[in-house]
């Protein structure tokens, strides 16, 4: 069975990354004391992310998870400035 193209790692080219990264808008969190999250998975559809949040929940009934729509615009990688052409 293909795994999440996200989980498996790019380390060529940053800007792949960000792409990759917009490829999986939902996530499943896990929340944390403090405000804070854990992503636990990266997913297509929603679909997709309930089907394995069902599991998950099976497997660790006693952590919060919960499914977020996260695209964080802020990871993407700046575009260096041109350069002049002589």
């Amino acid at each position: 069975m293909p795994q999440n193209g996200y989980q498996q790692g790019f380390t060529a080219n940053p800007r792949a990354i960000a792409y990759q990264k917009r490829l999986y808008p939902w996530a499943i969190a896990k929340l944390m004391p403090s405000m804070q999250r854990a992503i636990v998975g990266r997913f297509r559809s929603r679909s997709d992310a309930d089907g394995h949040l069902l599991c998950l929940r099976q497997l660790m009934p006693q952590a919060t998870l919960v499914i977020v729509f996260d695209l964080q615009p802020d990871l993407e990688v700046p575009i260096a400035a041109p350069t002049a052409i002589r």
